[in-house]
């Protein structure tokens, strides 16, 4: 400019967002497996913005660093399945499982917190991790006599997971469920008529899981008995629940605890061996249990993936007698997490006149550690 020089501030406003505290967001719900293209929600109705601001704001789908299920069709003003969602292979158990995005514009800079939450459909039968399982009973065994049998696993959740157990024939055995504090379900085969090897040397009988889905969903296990002489008693574990705590960060080998049962039986039905419960589970690889009752870690651990691990825990005596545990272990979170910052919008050019706090950008902030570890300092 001829003559004079011309200053003005102009405060520049980043917004920083710590991903997960939006408010007003619209959310969605849609089942599991939907075909790609699928309509998941009329996002400019749903705004209440016309089809032509999302064109020209050119609107599109932030996720950060996650997976992009849903895309933005800007000229039908939908939300469209990008890609076919498995619901037991994106949440697992967690529940509500669900999806959280942005939806950004421009000129001016708009954001739009979005939440589509993936509801279960029975698409998992259950399933026994072995097609058979043998046990060796003493004919002198009394009635009440309990044996731990394998569980059934089913990813579905609610309704559409494992409901209930059949065992078939009943003559000699029936079952009990027992429903745990943390929903598992334990299921035992009790003895309610004594064998007699003389009559009936070997039984075999069928173990039936069923969903409570629709179409109900089954699994099936044989189980073989072979009636023996003489073992009384079954192995007693010192606690019913066991728990422990240990670092994200720790390396393979590290002892977590250490479990203990006896036996009151002699000489080799007295000799107790520990083993993990439902080895299906790929929980159960990250952990080992010796012969000494010594659980140790076996692979490794991410406090940001899993918080807490519930195993459960078998001894057996040489008889075929078992008593089962729980172990809870805790994961205690370590500061292994750097800060991540995204850009997430910004503009081209800054106008001279622009007003004090003028949205120049739209950042975000996120560290998956917790507390302190995660807490976002701008």
């Amino acid at each position: 400019m001829s003559g004079r020089t011309m200053r003005r501030q102009v405060s520049l406003l980043f917004s920083i967002i710590c991903l997960g505290f939006g408010t007003g967001q619209i959310t969605y719900s849609i089942p599991e497996e939907m075909n790609k293209g699928s309509v998941v929600g009329n996002i400019a109705q749903d705004l209440g913005i016309d089809v032509k601001r999302l064109n020209s704001g050119k609107a599109r789908i932030y996720t950060g660093d996650s997976v992009q299920y849903v895309e933005l069709n800007r000229g039908r003003g939908a939300l469209l399945v990008k890609e076919k969602i498995d619901r037991e292979a994106l949440c697992r158990q967690t529940t509500p499982c669900a999806l959280h995005f942005q939806v950004t514009l421009e000129n001016p800079l708009e954001l739009f917190p979005v939440t589509v939450e993936i509801t279960d459909i029975n698409d998992n039968a259950p399933v026994f991790q072995k097609e058979e399982k043998r046990f060796e009973i003493s004919e002198s065994a009394i009635v009440g006599s309990k044996f731990m049998l394998e569980k059934a696993i089913d990813p579905d959740i609610g309704m559409n997971g494992l409901q209930r157990y059949t065992l078939k024939p009943s003559d000699n055995f029936v079952l009990k469920l027992h429903t745990e504090s943390d929903g598992d379900k334990k299921v035992e085969m009790i003895l309610q008529k004594p064998l007699d090897r003389e009559k009936q040397e070997h039984i075999s009988l069928l173990l039936t899981a069923e969903d409570g889905g629709e179409p109900q969903m089954t699994g099936t296990m044989r189980i073989y008995v072979a009636v023996l002489d003489a073992n009384d008693n079954a192995p007693v574990f010192t606690k019913p629940v066991y728990k422990a705590n240990i670092a994200e960060n720790a390396v393979r080998g590290t002892l977590i605890t250490k479990v203990s049962a006896s036996d009151a039986d002699k000489g080799s039905h007295g000799e107790v061996t520990y083993v993990i419960a439902n080895s299906m589970d790929p929980v159960s690889n990250l952990f080992h249990v010796n012969s000494e009752g010594d659980v140790i870690l076996n692979g490794p651990i991410d406090y940001e993936r899993e918080k807490h691990y519930r195993i459960d825990i078998e001894a057996i005596d040489s008889g075929g007698l078992l008593r089962s545990s729980k172990i809870i272990i805790d994961v205690i979170d370590v500061n292994d997490n750097k800060p991540n910052i995204n850009m997430i919008s910004s503009s081209g050019s800054v106008p001279e006149d622009s007003g004090l706090k003028t949205v120049l950008a739209l950042m975000s902030v996120n560290d998956p550690d917790s507390e302190n570890n995660g807490r976002c300092n701008v």
